[in-house]
């Protein structure tokens, strides 16, 4: 995992000196027996990796920052979303700062950084030359999780990406959460990568799931917590029009949601429904992990109206300007596709600093009032 082999680079920097993981039996036995000794003896500057299977730590934790308060003594790390674990967020409160480490985004698989959310926003648009699309389908199955990436065969990745889900599911569900139903949570992952770039309606999941919509919630955010889906809320406003404040469904990674399904590349190319939903959740979290670095404050959404209006991404400044996105699977871009961004405009005037169509092609090609047709491959095409 990514999260394990930057807290290896951090120890050869001289950054942290110890690592310790608790998938080691006789670590994680040590910690859960006497958790107070274990860690009043840990030395400085320490990792403790998948720190989510041993909870009972964390009081011990707490007391030692308490007394020592000294910033970089420890590093925690883990499968699991801390602000959404309840004992970990509640006892280290004010104590700790979090980074969420995502798959590798486009941009640094190909060894560059990624600035295409920051210059969306910018006075003058760049028209740069981006990079050829031939392989976004196979991008799109690859996903970005490093140890997926490494591996060129199709097979092998496949076979990678199915055993982490399945230590997913299989132990760390049961260590972070008393499910009494653990054989419902893998079926509804895969309706959840099914329904992905669709609006979230729980009532229609229970119904389809038949699990009631209290343990559906749980499971959801069980879900969530295990960084295997995120929610893109609803933009919305008193701009005198009803808009749906439903989230939208991403899988945090397109590698993973077509291990789900059970489709490749091949497969995404010849099916047009399940092709634009892959790409456009493969786009939401490009700029999602794009906003996560930026030095801007940014914000993702999505918009759409009580009558289906809709524009698939909105990226909010903390000035509260905006842009559009919408995203298109295909190798043309007609006016038609940019019927969501100009009601959108409609409504918020000059706030809308730009709407983009992205789509299938390699020229950024201006189609008036602030409105661009760009590929998607600009989103990793930026220049260094």
């Amino acid at each position: 995992m990514g999260k394990t082999t930057m807290a290896k680079q951090l120890i050869q920097a001289g950054v942290l000196q110890h690592y310790f993981s608790f998938d080691d039996p006789v670590l994680l036995s040590a910690a859960s027996q006497d958790p107070v000794g274990f860690v009043r003896e840990l030395p400085a500057r320490s990792v403790l990796d998948e720190v989510q299977r041993v909870l009972p730590v964390l009081p011990a934790i707490k007391l030692r920052i308490d007394a020592h308060r000294v910033a970089g003594d420890l590093l925690l790390t883990g499968s699991a979303n801390p602000l959404m674990l309840p004992r970990l967020s509640e006892t280290l409160v004010g104590r700790m700062a979090t980074v969420t480490l995502m798959p590798l985004s486009q941009g640094e698989i190909e060894g560059r950084r990624d600035r295409w959310v920051e210059s969306v926003f910018t006075e003058d648009f760049p028209l740069r030359q981006s990079p050829r699309t031939d392989d976004l389908l196979e991008r799109v199955e690859r996903g970005g999780y490093p140890e997926a990436v490494l591996r060129p065969d199709a097979r092998e990745r496949s076979d990678w990406l199915e055993a982490y889900i399945d230590t997913l599911l299989a132990r760390d569900v049961r260590e972070i959460a008393d499910i009494e139903r653990l054989a419902e949570v893998p079926r509804l992952l895969q309706i959840l990568a099914a329904q992905a770039c669709q609006t979230l309606n729980v009532a229609a999941l229970s119904q389809q799931t038949g699990v009631p919509q209290t343990t559906l919630q749980r499971y959801l955010t069980l879900l969530e917590t295990l960084f295997l889906w995120t929610r893109v809320p609803a933009w919305f406003a008193n701009l005198g029009k009803r808009l749906l404040k439903s989230p939208k469904i991403l899988l945090n990674d397109t590698g993973i949601a077509c291990l789900l399904l059970g489709v490749d590349a091949s497969r995404l190319a010849a099916d047009p429904l399940l092709r634009g939903r892959m790409v456009e959740n493969f786009v939401g979290m490009e700029i999602l992990k794009q906003i996560g670095f930026s030095r801007q404050r940014l914000r993702l959404h999505h918009f759409r109206t009580d009558r289906g209006i809709e524009v698939d991404f909105l990226i909010e400044a903390a000035d509260g300007t905006l842009v559009g996105v919408e995203v298109k699977a295909s190798a043309t871009v007609t006016p038609e596709h940019f019927k969501g961004l100009r009601t959108l405009r409609s409504l918020v005037g000059n706030r809308l600093r730009r709407g983009i169509v992205l789509y299938w092609g390699e020229q950024t090609v201006p189609f008036g009032d602030g409105l661009w047709a760009q590929p998607v491959s600009a989103l990793w095409g930026s220049p260094d």
